[in-house]
């Protein structure tokens, strides 16, 4: 072996001293590596009370949110819960999609469905990535028109820095968040849900004969710690939005990119203990303004043009009030039961059959969901995402329209692919209307400040051969 090594050394057309130069550039290429995982750390903790800012590091940067995008689907099932449109025994029916996402997960075949109420616990506690996306599925018709509502809500909440993609936080590359827009729906959740905040100090709950423990050590781990939810992706490290609640002072932390459960919850810790002893104890109004009507039909109202019929509000989701109950015997697909949610790495989502889990077949109809329109098609990362607090008012360009909202939806992102820095600052959207007893869509981008810039976009997309007008909103 020595003599097979030394003659390869020898009559290498590299020296042993350039080997030797490149073994050691490789050593700085893998510290640099490793260097630029750890910089997608980030956190942020805020004093609850008073919105004051504690803490901040990395807080406005861009991350993957994994499974802390479930808190944006919880929000919307508060919410409709709140408004009556659900409550906590509605059958949530699982599709073949959602029975078929990855761990962690219940496990419930397609067809078969849990209550509403499962659902939320099986959420907070186990992060089961099937609920989630069956409760998307009830809300918003289906998954994408889901995310869609999910972005739209963000943005009402001042959320400016988010884009969801799915109810899950399985790995996709356009779904991303912040530490601070993480921390402001923490204290949203709080504050707009006082009457459901409860469900995020459970450590368990029994589903069937088994009984399902939470992913969240914090909780009875640090004193005051109430909630919120963890999350993992291999490409996002391990996330942890954390709420305290002790005596008269109030904090909200967010700890992003951890190399380790363990670590990510030292490092929370250690934060809470700094920290929560300079909260405020005066204060407590609301900090979150709370937006009570439909994202998607508002910001409709705000990005359509005014001649355009508005987009209606979402009509109430009809489900039939059942007691689903699931069978002793059932048993849950894990996924990493030491700490995480950790099967969300395996990314892109795997189609796996889902394992057996007995359930009770609900003979109920078809839950009955309002059509959402797209009037918001979310951004790519390249792409700062437009509050609409900014734009009340201004100019839209029209592109096409076509007979199929996908037809349209796809000409939005044609055009944004042939054009990306004409419409670096626009958002795409979809209008519905009706002409001659059918429904055609327009495709549109937004957030033009004038009919100057609408029209000047409009001339550089004409001279790629790309047809276009400007509207007023």
């Amino acid at each position: 072996m020595r003599q097979a090594l030394s003659g390869f050394v020898s009559k290498s057309a590299f020296p042993l001293k350039t080997i030797m130069i490149l073994a050691m550039a490789m050593t700085f290429v893998v510290a640099d590596v490793a260097s630029s995982l750890a910089a997608k750390s980030a956190a942020i903790v805020v004093d609850a009370k008073t919105g004051k800012v504690l803490y901040s590091a990395n807080a406005d940067g861009r991350r993957y949110p994994a499974s802390l995008t479930k808190m944006m689907t919880l929000y919307l099932t508060f919410e409709a819960m709140a408004k009556g449109k659900i409550s906590r025994n509605s059958p949530v029916v699982f599709s073949a999609h959602a029975s078929a996402e990855a761990p962690t997960k219940l496990g419930v075949k397609p067809g078969g469905s849990v209550a509403v109420e499962t659902a939320i616990l099986s959420i907070v506690t186990k992060s089961a990535n099937d609920s989630a996306t069956a409760l998307g599925e009830m809300l918003g018709g289906n998954e994408t028109n889901f995310a869609r509502m999910m972005t739209a809500k963000a943005r009402q909440l001042g959320m400016n820095g988010t884009v969801f993609r799915n109810a899950n936080g399985l790995p996709d590359p356009g779904q991303f968040t912040t530490a601070r827009d993480m921390a402001t729906l923490g204290i949203a959740l709080r504050e707009h849900f006082p009457q459901y905040y409860g469900y995020f100090a459970q450590r368990s709950f029994l589903y069937g004969r088994q009984r399902i423990n939470g992913h969240n050590r914090l909780l009875g781990r640090i004193k005051g710690v109430d909630g919120i939810k963890t999350g993992y992706t291999r490409a996002s490290g391990f996330n942890l939005v954390s709420s305290v609640n002790d005596g008269n002072r109030r904090l909200v932390a967010v700890v992003m990119g951890g190399t380790s459960g363990g670590s990510r919850d030292n490092q929370m810790a250690g934060l809470i203990n700094t920290y929560l002893p300079r909260a405020s104890t005066r204060g407590g109004g609301d900090l979150v303004a709370k937006a009570d009507s439909n994202p998607i039909s508002e910001l409709a109202k705000v990005l359509l043009p005014k001649h355009d019929a508005p987009t209606p509000d979402e009509k109430p989701v009809a489900v039939a009030e059942a007691d689903t109950a699931v069978a002793d015997d059932a048993t849950v697909a894990q996924g990493d039961s030491e700490d995480e949610d950790t099967a969300e790495a395996e990314a892109p989502k795997l189609v796996v059959p889902a394992k057996k889990v007995k359930t009770v077949i609900v003979s109920a109809p078809k839950v009955a969901t309002a059509q959402v329109v797209a009037a918001y098609a979310e951004p790519t990362p390249a792409v700062d995402p437009v509050s609409t607090a900014s734009v009340p008012s201004g100019w839209a360009i029209q592109v096409a329209s076509s007979p199929k909202q996908s037809e349209a939806q796809a000409f939005l992102d044609k055009t944004t692919k042939q054009a990306p820095k004409v419409l670096a600052n626009a958002s795409g959207f979809t209008v519905a209307f009706d002409k001659d007893g059918a429904t055609y869509y327009r495709a549109r981008f937004g957030g033009f400040g004038s009919k100057d810039a609408a029209w000047k976009a409009c001339t550089a997309l004409k001279k790629k051969k790309i047809e276009c007008y400007a509207v007023q909103q």
